[in-house]
Formats: structure tokens, C-alpha cells, sequence
């Protein structure tokens, strides 16, 4: 009893350090605005790009980069311990970041350094959430478990964007503060309740292995962020320079990382766990749908922002919260699918579930591309729920199959790279749906904006500068809920028009009416994308095999029946 009852603590309190960590990812994004004007920062300043683009991915970024680290470190000194000291670092870095008290670029710095330190405390909290569940968890349990864990976890991301457009009004640091209570609620809960039941594995700390992995995934990533950066004459800064050192030095680290792990007798990364079929394919299925899923909400948000809650009569300062509000069906899809596909998955097996989601994913896809600019929300919300659904259907089956393939002794490690390829696919994807779209709007938006600023009074120097912004420009303006023609053109150029014309260029339909045709031309190209990516996770999942519960020793010891196959003859070994 006291077993079944410790079960039920662990999945609840997992999931609370998820929930906090996937809510702390996605809350700076609606609330963006209000926290540069708390600092007295326009983030949309050419020389502030920067600022803006790591507030938004330095903690995706960080806990990217040392997931597989702190899992691992959780297979060797104790999940539970590695665990606690998630929560205690998050919650002092969620405390330090209400008390900025610098304006200007002194400001931003300090809340990119806290985040970052945030983001180091949820890295500590997701590496190793799911092996203590699958700890806790006997094998015909897991599915449901670790999909009511990672079903809210995806959830954490879009709640973030409802309670950050909710909390920034009333002030910025409490987009921070909101954080703090809950951490410590968990802090003292995992410390009292949470117990050591995994197989730790006594190793060095592979120093080498740990240094290179970090460094060529921040350059890479790094590179992300400045290839979607203007260069030049360039709408993109995938020809800078400094964007290829990055990429090529990162690049050039893991090649060296991997020569590393393949030498050392205790690697971080266990590169011999991709023998186990099952975990190498659902690990590349969860890679190819976070790349699909992880520039959506971005795409989403800006079409919803910069087009049309505008054309339905909401201000542009109000769009982010709105935005948020009306993407809630993509969530309530995610948390109807997720725990009942997990549940399935335990009598039935991952790959059936898992191919079907990314497949009405894909679907989805292709739907958003046949919708209009301006469409019926109806049919917008049908195709979110879809997409929701099919997201759902995929995730729980996919992280059971893939921690139920793991040895009992390899689960932090192994957890920690699932969720490794998952976070950076979620950079990659922004850096990748952020570069189609701005060269989709690059091919004709120039045009269509000096001859739409020109028909209505604006003269012809003046349009033209305003159409020599880069095309990521436009994109931020809308992404953070600003005008993007006053931005543009400037408050003394709009006020020198006649009133008419003024009236009609600072409106709201002024300018998603002018960015439509354009904008739309590179939204098909990302969604397009985003089907194939899950069109090829589709087909990864099913070469997983069939169902393959990896045997425990300490069930075996104690006379426990084993898992079963869906066809009830044992184990499938599909190694």
C-alpha cells in the first residue's frame, strides 16, 4: 500500500517541476512588452535585437544544453537528490529575477543572466522527472504516467502565454514572482516525500565529454540566433561571418564530442543505448516533432497578433493576451489525447499511437495552409484541436516507449537525451520556421509596402526606408503586440500626413490588410515543412518495432510478473 501510495507523490510532484519548468519557458513571450518597458528598453531597436531574442530563447537554450549532463549526474549520485537541488535553483533564480532594479541594457543583462540560472533549474527538474516516475512506476503503468507528466508538459507552454499576457499588466516582475510560492511548495515537498528507489551507477564524471557537448550546442544555437538577425543587405544572417564561426566551431565540437564518448570508459552521452531500436527511433521521433511543434506557437502567435485580431477589431496592445486565449484549443487537444493514448500504450504497445498522432499532425499541417488569412476561428479552432489531439496521441505512447526501453540503471541518462534532442529541436525549429518565413515576406513585402505607404499619402523617401526594414522586423513588431506601420514609419511621420491618411495608416487594418498576401506566401512555406518533419517522425516511430519492455532485475528477484507483450509471449528484444 505504502508503495502504491509513493507512486502517486512522485508522478504529482514530477509534474509540478515540469509544469513550473515548460510554464517558466513560453511566460516571457505574451508578457515581452511590459517587461522591456519596465526596464525602459525598446526591444525593437536594431541595436537590442540581441537582448530580445535571448530573453526569448537563452533559457530553451541552457536547459537544452545540460539536460543529459544532469541525467546522467542523476544515474550516478541519486535522481531524487539532483532533483531537489532543480528546485532549489530554480526557485532563487525566479525570486532573484522580480528584483531587477537596472533600467536600459544593464537591465535586460541581469534578466538573461537569472533566466539562464533558471533555465539551469529546470534542466535539473526535466532530467530526471521521468526516471523517477518510471522508478516508481511498475512497466504496465508507465505509459499513463509518464504521459499525464508529459502531457503537461507540453500544456506548461501554452498556459505560459495565457498567464503571462494575465500577469504583465498588472506589473512585469509579476510574470516572476508568480513562480516563487509554487517552487517552494515543491522544493519542501520533494525533500520530505520524494525517495531514492533507482539503480545508481557508480562512474566519472566525463569532463571532456560534458565541456564539448555544452560548448558546440550553445555556439550552434547561438548560430540560430544570429541567422535569424539581418545582415547587411540580407533579411537573414545565415551569410555572416560570425554566423559560420558559430556554426562551424559548434559543429566542429560535437564531431569532437562524439570521437570523445566512443573512448572514455564513463560517457555522458551513452551512445551505445541507440543500439536499443526502440529508444534510438522514438528519441528521433521525438527530435523531428519538437522541430515541427517548436516554431508553430511562434508562427501562430504572429499570425494571430500581427493579422487577425487586428482585423477583428482588438487592439494591437491587447493582441498578445488574446492571442494566448485563442490558441487554447490547441491545449485542451494535448490534455484530452495525452493521458488516454499513455493508458493505451500500456495494453497495446507505443508504435500504433505514435504513428498515428504524427500522422494527423501532419494532416493538421496541411489544413492550416488551405485556411484563409482572415479565417472563420471555427475552423482555426477545429484544426488547433486536431493538431492538439494528434500532438497528444504522439507524446505519452512515444516517452513511455522510449524510458519503458531502457535499462533500470540508464534512465537518467537516457531520459536526459530524449529530452535533450527534444529542447534543441525546439531552438532549431524557431531558427528554421523564423527563416522561411522571413524569406517568404522578404520576396515581396518590400513592394507591397512602399506602394501601399505611397497610395495613402506617405512620401516616397519615407516609404522607402520603412520598406528597407528587415523583414524580421515586421515579424518582432507584430510577435510583441506593436503597430508595426507606426514602428516603421515613426510617431512625426504619421502625425505630419493629413488626418485622413494618418487615421487609416495607424489603424488596425492598415497594415494586415498590406502584409497578408506576403505574409502568407512564407507561412505555407513553414507549415509545408512542419508536415514533413512530422510525416518523417510518423515513419520513425513505426520502425521502432513492436511493443519491448526492457526486463528489471529487481522484479525478476522478487517473483514479480514481467510486462507482456501485446500478443502476451514475453519480451520483445528487437535490439
Amino acid at each position: 500500500m505504502g508503495s502504491d501510495r509513493y507512486k502517486w507523490i512522485a508522478l504529482s510532484n514530477t509534474t509540478l517541476g515540469v509544469l513550473l519548468a515548460t510554464i517558466d519557458a513560453s511566460i516571457t513571450l505574451i508578457a515581452m512588452p511590459d517587461i522591456f518597458r519596465g526596464i525602459q528598453l525598446d526591444p525593437l531597436a536594431p541595436s537590442n535585437s540581441g537582448y530580445l531574442l535571448w530573453m526569448i530563447l537563452g533559457f530553451l537554450v541552457v536547459s537544452s544544453v545540460l539536460v543529459v549532463s544532469l541525467g546522467r549526474l542523476g544515474d550516478m549520485f541519486g535522481r531524487v537528490k539532483m532533483f531537489n537541488l532543480g528546485f532549489v535553483i530554480y526557485t532563487a533564480a525566479s525570486l532573484m529575477l522580480t528584483i531587477d532594479w537596472m533600467t536600459g541594457p544593464a537591465g535586460a543583462t541581469y534578466l538573461i543572466a537569472f533566466r539562464v540560472v533558471q533555465g539551469v533549474g529546470a534542466a535539473f527538474l526535466m532530467a530526471n522527472a521521468a526516471a523517477i516516475i518510471t522508478d516508481a512506476f511498475p512497466a504496465d503503468q508507465r505509459g499513463m504516467a509518464l504521459g499525464i507528466n508529459n502531457v503537461v508538459a507540453v500544456t506548461g507552454m501554452f498556459i505560459g502565454l495565457v498567464l503571462g499576457g494575465l500577469l504583465a499588466p498588472i506589473s512585469w516582475r509579476m510574470v516572476f514572482l508568480i513562480s516563487v510560492p509554487f517552487g517552494l511548495f515543491g522544493t519542501v515537498w520533494s525533500i520530505l516525500k520524494l525517495e531514492e528507489r533507482g539503480t545508481r551507477k557508480a562512474a566519472r564524471i566525463d569532463w571532456a565529454g560534458n565541456v564539448l557537448f555544452a560548448l558546440g550546442l550553445i555556439l550552434v544555437m547561438t548560430s540560430v540566433t544570429y541567422g535569424i538577425r539581418p545582415y547587411g543587405d540580407s533579411p537573414l544572417g545565415w551569410g555572416n561571418p560570425l554566423t559560420l564561426a558559430f556554426l562551424g566551431t559548434g559543429l566542429a565540437c560535437l564531431i569532437g564530442f562524439v570521437a570523445v564518448e566512443r573512448r572514455v570508459p564513463d560517457p555522458m552521452f551513452r551512445l551505445d543505448l541507440f543500439r536499443i531500436r526502440p529508444f534510438t527511433f522514438g528519441t528521433f521521433s521525438t527530435f523531428l516533432a519538437a522541430v515541427a511543434r517548436g516554431g508553430l506557437m511562434f508562427m501562430l502567435i504572429i499570425w494571430l497578433q500581427g493579422i487577425w485580431l487586428p482585423l477583428h477589431g482588438y487592439d494591437f496592445e491587447s493582441t498578445p493576451l488574446w492571442a494566448g486565449i485563442y490558441m487554447l484549443p490547441l491545449t485542451f487537444g494535448i490534455l484530452l489525447a495525452g493521458p488516454v493514448s499513455g493508458y493505451l500504450s500500456d495494453r497495446f504497445g507505443a508504435r500504433p499511437f505514435a504513428t498515428g498522432g504524427m500522422l494527423g499532425a501532419a494532416l493538421s499541417f496541411l489544413l492550416l495552409i488551405m485556411l484563409p488569412i482572415d479565417f472563420p476561428y471555427p475552423a482555426f479552432a477545429f484544426v488547433l484541436l486536431l493538431n492538439g489531439i494528434s500532438m497528444g496521441i504522439f507524446s505519452s505512447p512515444n516517452r513511455a516507449g522510449v524510458m519503458n526501453s531502457l535499462p533500470a540503471g540508464d534512465r537518467g541518462a537516457g531520459g536526459g537525451m530524449n529530452q535533450t534532442f527534444q529542447n534543441s529541436a525546439q531552438v532549431l525549429s524557431i531558427g528554421i520556421f523564423f527563416s522561411l518565413m522571413a524569406i517568404g515576406l522578404a520576396a515581396t513585402l518590400p513592394e507591397a509596402l512602399s506602394q501601399g505607404l505611397q497610395q495613402h499619402g506617405v512620401g516616397a523617401a519615407a516609404a522607402q526606408r520603412a520598406s528597407d526594414a528587415p523583414p524580421i522586423s515586421v515579424l518582432f513588431a507584430s510577435f510583441l503586440g506593436y503597430n508595426p506601420a507606426e514602428h516603421l514609419l515613426g510617431a512625426q511621420t504619421i502625425a505630419a500626413l493629413p488626418p485622413h491618411a494618418a487615421a487609416v495608416i495607424d489603424g488596425r487594418a492598415f497594415f494586415p490588410n498590406l502584409i497578408a498576401g506576403p505574409f502568407e506566401d512564407g507561412l505555407h512555406k513553414a507549415f509545408l515543412f512542419a508536415a514533413f518533419a512530422c510525416l518523417a517522425a510518423a515513419a520513425s516511430s513505426w520502425f521502432r518495432g513492436g511493443r519491448y519492455v526492457e526486463a528489471e532485475q529487481g522484479e525478476a528477484a522478487r517473483g514479480l510478473p514481467l510486462p507482456t507483450t501485446a500478443s502476451g509471449s514475453g519480451q520483445v528484444r528487437t535490439r
